[in-house]
């Protein structure tokens, strides 16, 4: 999991206990309030001294500050010295962050404030976990502004471990399935539980490192067997502290708002049950939150961009909200839907299901014939969809005009035909704006009624999912545009340009294929969008670019500030279309609701949590589930090719480094390795400008895009590693071996011209 991304969330558990309860009178200055009186002494202070500086005065009121404070301590945010006397962090000269552990025992402490990263040795990385929450002092630094740091203080630990449950020569441990903390953990005999050896278990840590003591624990869950159905998701969860079970508060109040009589509403709302709206999602979609209407107007188009009301039913302050809030979104796996909402109101209510009548919030925009928005509004509306069709359905008939793939919906397709015809309208001006469009593939796994992989292909959008793109982007903007009118309460998606390093970094990649990003020091998309362009000329490295490409990019994040998107090339943009699955949604669909019903101040009960600390948090969560839906999907993809080993399959050389080369299977959607040591008998040179390894006795050169032909040699399904072997007698080796053959031929030819070299392969052969 990204540490980076772990530093922008407060603990929690600890962020809910500050919500002052409904019957609660006493007022509690906030943590920045708290902060700044800190600042504002100027020295260490005891807790009467932050009283007097923040006027708090009384039991009750000096009892809540009291346990605030104690929460910020726990939180690394303030901290006590030993004479009892209150500091903060930065004044006393600590680091306050993350722990990112290595494999090989060292780590990193990666600062929440601006700062360069504390080298942790081996030994003090003894005395932590990966993941741990710390302060560190600095003991030493370098003239580069390398720093090198010693633990002070472990604020936060992770309580559980998920690994594997082995017991060798009487001695019973676990292995962490995090291979960033390479130490084992100690089972003693009696905290074992019901686990066999073998099984995938949840540790409780009981006694944590110290220099001198390994970590110690106790089995309290055991998940079951490694190769079960389903572990790669079980393991995930646990790893990544995923919520997974909804408390009965949550559920009983989820099913109380599910059963309101919504016609009741109908009052206060256009009906809009007589509008042909039709969802179009992918064939294996369970909740369908959104959906469209398209209809010619004047010499453009109508849009409308209906997205289930989910605020409606979520009302903040409630056990719902508050659930909501702590998972900050749904998290998909392969097989598996963590959803952010209780099924009542996911699969239910807030699923646009047809011929339902549901409440939902409405963009409803005016097109130009040349794809400007030339208006847009926001209404609360009751409709209808009057077709559930699918990405595959769309795109068939969007390539042939046949209405048979849309099957008993084919009353559709008029409508079809003008959002086909308002997508392209927008694309033209995305063009022309210059945003970046990469297309790069998902993984797609498809399962047996036993809950076993079937295959794994490449997903590849169609047109049909550009369309619903380009039409929820559209949205998205008339909802930034929209919410940037109220001064206080807004959410933004934001994404930064890339960083000068990763820029130089690309550069140099870029150059070594004879390619090249313009723009000088500060390019934008645009200049992103023309390489990408240029180098689709190229298929066999395309895929490669594009991913490079890709993680030159920041992380897009959530801010309570307004900003561009550097990808898409807009100025200003939020997310509103998926309120369902995604918490920001849902607050920009409560802004929006108070701009609609001139409500220009938040109720006080709304004030627990701040905007920034929610886009922080948000952002947090986002990057959680897709760390775990990452590592699920690469489990699956070991497991898949476990049985395949000996097989041989042909592919294409994806990546090229100074220790092998990864290839991507073409019948299969998996990546492997060739390490260094297979590749033959030879040594081999990396170049890194031209991303190729070449043999130094052969000439034999393997580049980007090479075809080869390949055997599977290992699978390290708790390592979710996969390793290839050359296959030499594969077709594509034979026809390599024999370009290689006559290159070598050449350069021996060329060698016999002179004396020199002659006596040098003489003196070779002795």
């Amino acid at each position: 999991m990204s540490m980076k991304s772990m530093n922008k969330t407060k603990n929690n558990k600890q962020r809910f206990a500050d919500r002052p309860g409904k019957a609660s009178r006493v007022s509690v200055p906030g943590r920045s309030r708290i902060v700044a009186a800190l600042s504002k002494l100027g020295k260490p202070a005891t807790f009467d001294e932050i009283c007097t500086q923040l006027e708090v005065a009384g039991k009750k009121a000096k009892d809540a500050l009291s346990g605030r404070m104690q929460r910020m301590q726990g939180a690394g945010q303030i901290m006590q010295n030993r004479r009892k006397r209150y500091a903060l962090p930065k004044d006393m000269h600590l680091v306050t962050g993350r722990v990112i552990g290595h494999a090989d025992g060292f780590g990193f402490v990666v600062p929440e404030e601006e700062g360069s990263d504390l080298y942790l040795s081996p030994r003090q990385m003894r005395r932590v976990l990966h993941g741990d929450r710390v302060l560190a002092s600095v003991t030493r630094a370098d003239k580069k502004g390398k720093r090198e740091g010693a633990i002070v203080e472990v604020i936060d630990s992770h309580p559980h471990v998920v690994g594997r449950y082995l017991q060798e020569q009487g001695i019973s441990f676990v292995q962490p399935d995090e291979k960033r903390i390479p130490q084992d953990i100690h089972i003693p005999p009696d905290q074992s539980g019901n686990a066999k050896h073998g099984q995938i278990v949840v540790v409780e840590i009981t006694e944590h490192p110290i220099v001198k003591r390994h970590i110690v624990g106790k089995v309290v869950e055991t998940l079951g067997d490694h190769m079960a159905p389903g572990m790669e998701n079980e393991i995930a969860i646990r790893k990544y502290d995923l919520p997974h079970k909804f408390r009965r508060n949550v559920t009983r109040e989820a099913k109380d708002a599910a059963s309101a009589d919504i016609l009741k509403e109908l009052p206060h709302r256009t009906d809009l049950r007589d509008v042909p709206l039709v969802t179009i999602d992918g064939e294996d979609a369970r909740d369908f939150d959104d959906a469209v209407f398209c209809e010619p107007k004047g010499k453009g188009w109508r849009l409308l961009v209906a997205i289930a009301d989910v605020s409606y039913y979520v009302k903040p302050d409630t056990y719902l909200d508050a659930e909501a809030y702590e998972r900050g979104n749904s998290v998909y796996f392969p097989n598996r839907v963590l959803p952010m909402l209780p099924e009542t109101l996911s699969n239910g209510m807030c699923s646009l299901n047809p011929d339902d009548d549901r409440l939902c919030m409405v963009c409803d925009m005016r097109i130009s014939q040349s794809g400007e928005v030339t208006s847009s509004r926001f209404i609360e509306g009751l409709m209808r969809s009057t077709a559930r069709l699918t990405y595959n359905q769309v795109a068939a008939y969007l390539d042939t005009k046949n209405t048979d793939s849309l099957k008993k919906n084919c009353h559709a397709a008029p409508q079809l035909d003008s959002l086909y015809a308002v997508f392209q309208a927008l694309l033209g001006v995305r063009g022309k704006r210059g945003s970046l469009d990469l297309e790069i593939p998902e993984a797609y796994i498809e399962f047996d009624k036993q809950s076993r992989i079937k295959s794994i292909s490449a997903r590849h959008r169609n047109h049909a999912h550009r369309l619903i793109e380009e039409c929820m982007l559209a949205a998205n903007v008339a909802a930034a545009n929209t919410i940037s009118r109220k001064p206080a309460g807004a959410v933004y998606r934001v994404h930064d340009a890339p960083s000068s390093e990763k820029l130089m970094d690309l550069r140099q990649f870029l150059a070594g294929l004879g390619l090249r990003l313009g723009g000088g020091e500060s390019p934008s998309a645009k200049d992103y969008a023309k390489t990408v362009a240029e180098v689709r000329k190229r298929p066999e490295i395309e895929g490669l670019v594009q991913t490079v490409l890709l993680r030159s990019l920041s992380q897009a994040m959530y801010s309570a500030e307004k900003g561009e998107h550097f990808a898409l090339n807009y100025p200003m943009y939020t997310h509103f279309t998926s309120p369902i699955r995604r918490y920001p949604d849902l607050v920009v669909h409560r802004t929006i609701k108070s701009l609609i019903h001139k409500k220009t101040r938040a109720k006080k009960s709304d004030k627990h949590i701040s905007m920034p600390e929610m886009a922080d948090h948000c952002s947090f969560t986002e990057r959680r589930a897709d760390d775990a839906t990452r590592d699920a999907v690469q489990w699956l993809k070991a497991e898949y090719m476990l049985d395949k080993i000996g097989d041989t399959f042909d592919g294409t050389v994806s990546g090229v480094t100074a220790f092998g080369l990864f290839v991507q299977l073409d019948a299969v959607f998996v990546e492997g390795l060739i390490h260094i040591t297979a590749l033959g008998d030879d040594y081999y040179d990396f170049d890194p400008l031209k991303y190729r390894l070449m043999g130094q006795r052969s000439g034999r050169v393997f580049r980007l895009g090479d075809k080869l032909s390949i055997r599977v040699m290992a699978v390290n399904l708790d390592a979710a590693k996969i390793d290839f072997e050359l296959n030499e007698t594969g077709s594509f080796t034979k026809k390599r071996a024999k370009r290689s053959k006559k290159r070598i031929a050449k350069k021996g030819v060329a060698k016999k011209a002179t004396k020199t070299s002659s006596r040098r392969r003489k003196t070779r052969n002795r």
